[in-house]
């Protein structure tokens, strides 16, 4: 029989009611009981105000609303509404636009729960819809994707839990993100107990870790470039952490390195997905003979590269990242023409360009709208981006491409760092093609990041 995240909460609050699930830290914590209970009530209260299975919820919380946001998300899967997890950040306008696209019939905020006694309806099944999350519109127009009770808890409920060496999961991804939700699955299924914090600053962080003694860690690369930085490993002690995975974005190769060594017992581990092709992924462990590769397939999912039709490529033939699901596959909500061109026959079209090698290791080239056309040449932002990773005094950098009155578009990069431009563009001649080199190369205190942390390169194109 197919598990769904509310039959899972429900048989955890039975079989261990005073385990905490979940803690934000400086907050407090959330017991699987306390957790059961106040989402059965929420249901009820739902139900009450007259939300029936499949309409539509939006939940609009901050990162310090996690423990709320969580009996929230629970409340309205049990009773059988699908969820819409929206950040508390993001501009009025946008939310605006999103629950206007799917039809939300009501919206949940913090401190604004709806309780009530009683039973909700019946319990959903795994085909039913569970949940639409937005895309964080990087390269576009936001999309809903949408996913089944079945998608979401697919390989839950083993006899063996996830990440059963660590007492402690820390974690600082936002909700709203594909990420922030593969946390509260881990809250809800894995054995350990789940960590976060309101605000993620490099110190905060790296005080929850020593103070937790977390043995399992997950950032997104931006977060790990911050933390080394401001020497968090030299300030904190990191040594708990026996897995430090990254996600969300690519991880250059130097810092990879650097982690090795910052976090001196850990496996480093790189997770490669989309908000689409979930619970697909690849995962590598970091490897000095491979240090740019996002790894093989893991979970039961598949990965190949192939034509934009999906015929198969040949090792180290670059051609559209594909993947396929161990379970059932999203959509897109209410774009049936997108969805057409994106989810093929269980497979998913990644937006990626990328090749293997001949042991079935994925390397990714560049997003297929970040590739750069100038003249004759295609260039790749993240071949340009891993050389300037690897000057000392690039802290973090980006490329993207401007327009160019021979070329048509040449290639721009914003560094974040003290180093001097004439000084970068030296060091860049021996590691990258002349049609690679940059013509403009600015300065900036900080990259702009979506808040999912993803480097958001429409903005620098429109500042540069």
């Amino acid at each position: 029989m197919s598990v769904t995240l509310s039959t899972l909460l429900r048989d955890r609050a039975a079989a261990d009611p005073e385990r905490i699930a979940m803690t934000v830290h400086g907050i407090g914590g959330l017991t699987f009981g306390t957790w059961h209970r106040r989402s059965t009530g929420v249901a009820a209260g739902l139900a009450r105000q007259g939300v029936t299975p499949g309409d539509r919820v939006g939940l609009v919380f901050g990162n310090g609303d996690w423990l709320e946001y969580a009996v929230a998300f629970l409340g309205v899967l049990e009773a059988g509404a699908v969820a819409v997890p929206l950040s508390d950040r993001l501009p009025r306008a946008d939310a605006d636009a999103m629950l206007a696209h799917c039809a939300a019939t009501t919206v949940l905020r913090a401190g604004e729960l709806p309780f009530a006694d009683g039973d909700g309806p019946a319990a959903p099944r795994p085909a039913d819809l569970a949940q639409i999350l937005y895309t964080s519109g990087t390269t576009g127009r936001p999309k809903g994707v949408a996913a089944t009770h079945a998608n979401l808890a697919h390989g839950c409920g083993a006899r063996r839990r996830p990440f059963t060496h660590s007492r402690h999961l820390a974690h600082a991804f936002p909700i709203g993100t594909n990420a922030g939700q593969w946390m509260l699955v881990n809250a809800v299924d894995a054995h350990p107990e789940v960590v976060t914090l309101p605000r993620f600053t490099p110190a905060r962080f790296g005080a929850l870790i020593q103070h937790h003694r977390a043995g399992t860690v997950f950032l997104v690369p931006a977060m790990a470039i911050e933390m080394l930085a401001a020497d968090v490993p030299g300030r904190h002690d990191l040594s708990s952490v026996l897995l430090l995975g990254s996600a969300a974005a690519p991880l250059p190769s130097k810092v990879a390195v650097r982690l090795a060594g910052a976090f001196p017992n850990a496996t480093i581990a790189n997770y490669y997905t989309s908000t689409e092709a979930a619970p697909a992924q690849t995962v590598m462990l970091f490897d000095p003979d491979r240090p740019s590769s996002v790894g093989r397939p893991a979970s039961g999912g598949a990965v190949k590269v192939a034509t934009a039709q999906g015929d198969p490529l040949p090792p180290h033939v670059t051609g559209e990242v594909w993947m396929r699901s161990p379970a059932a596959t999203r959509t897109y909500y209410g774009d049936a023409a997108a969805s057409a061109e994106v989810f093929r026959g269980g497979w998913v079209r990644m937006g990626d360009l990328g090749y293997t090698d001949d042991e079935g290791y994925l390397y990714l080239v560049d997003r297929e709208s970040d590739v750069i056309k100038s003249g004759a040449h295609k260039v790749s932002t993240l071949h340009v981006e891993e050389a300037l990773h690897q000057h000392p005094g690039v802290v973090e950098a980006a490329a993207f491409g401007v327009p160019h009155a021979t070329l048509g578009r040449a290639v721009a990069v914003a560094v974040v760092g003290p180093v001097a431009h004439d000084e970068l563009r030296i060091f860049l001649k021996d590691r990258l093609a002349p049609h690679e080199l940059p013509v403009r190369v600015v300065t900036l205190d900080r990259l702009p990041r979506n808040h999912g942390g993803k480097v958001d390169k429409r903005v620098l194109r429109e500042a540069v």
